[in-house]
């Protein structure tokens, strides 16, 4: 199959210039199978207050840039994951959608907010969820997902074969040098669709990556470019968990010697 990335800078509180950037950029997209793109991708992220947060969020269900990214998951058919500043009652989240050729499929809540998130969003409260989309399993992430191992690992212990991870991404270079890692570590495929521009004190860092199960880096993007790229894989290799014939990276595990990992308190030293 063939999964890849689209690196642009969606626009703050300007959707539908967000939809003609999406729409232009298709067109570098030919026979890809699934594509990510950046986090809060419908609204841009470095909001002023919460009511630029809250008029620029929307519902699953008849919201403007679902239906957008259905019309073109159906007419070029193929699977996006897409960021997406979600309403949901009077509570927003920072999500992660993934939309197929029939249409809306499910969801993913962001578990770790970062900095100011924490004034416009509340903590994930969907879990982990992975999806069969016939070709492959896929779990998602958003952006700072990626500093905890945990949930890279139970994506990985729920089937996921590829985690795809929507990001804005703005520390220099830490989560693109720990994306190949989780995807060594958990034998998957992962495919980080970080954007680039700036919103007032916010520079974006770009370099969006593909890596393998190896650990190698498929593609990586440069820092300031919008660009759009598409490597064909073989889904059997996060398939194969060996790491040498009598080493399995899920079997071996010694859970009985983890029960820290589930304790709020931190041991000190």
């Amino acid at each position: 199959m063939k999964i890849g990335f689209m690196q642009f800078s969606p626009l703050l509180g300007d959707a539908l210039g967000t939809m003609k950037a999406i729409k232009r950029l298709l067109s570098g997209c030919a026979g890809v199978d699934l594509l990510v793109l950046p986090e809060l991708c419908n609204s841009g992220y470095n909001f002023t207050s919460y009511e630029q947060a809250w008029d620029t969020s929307e519902a699953i269900e008849g919201g403007p840039f679902i239906a957008f990214l259905e019309s073109k998951c159906s007419s070029h058919n193929m699977h996006i994951v897409s960021g997406l500043n979600e309403r949901d009652g009077d509570v927003l989240y920072n999500s992660a959608v993934l939309i197929g050729p029939n249409g809306y499929i499910g969801t993913y809540r962001k578990l770790h907010l970062f900095l100011n998130e924490r004034d416009f969003f509340q903590p994930g409260n969907a879990g982990l969820p992975v999806f069969d989309i016939g070709s492959c399993t896929l779990g998602m992430l958003v952006c700072f997902d990626w500093i905890f191992p945990e949930v890279w690992r139970i994506l990985a212990l729920k089937g996921a074969e590829i985690i795809c991870h929507p990001s804005n991404l703005v520390l220099p270079g830490f989560a693109q040098r720990a994306i190949p890692i989780h995807a060594l570590f958990n034998r998957v495929y992962v495919v980080t669709a970080n954007r680039i521009g700036t919103e007032e004190e916010l520079t974006f860092t770009g370099v969006s990556i593909i890596a393998d199960p190896r650990g190698d880096i498929l593609a990586q993007a440069s820092r300031a470019k919008e660009e759009v790229v598409v490597r064909e894989i073989h889904i059997a290799l996060a398939r194969d968990k060996m790491m040498t014939p009598r080493n399995h990276v899920l079997n071996d595990r010694r859970p009985q010697e983890y029960a820290l990992l589930t304790e709020n308190a931190i041991v000190k030293r």
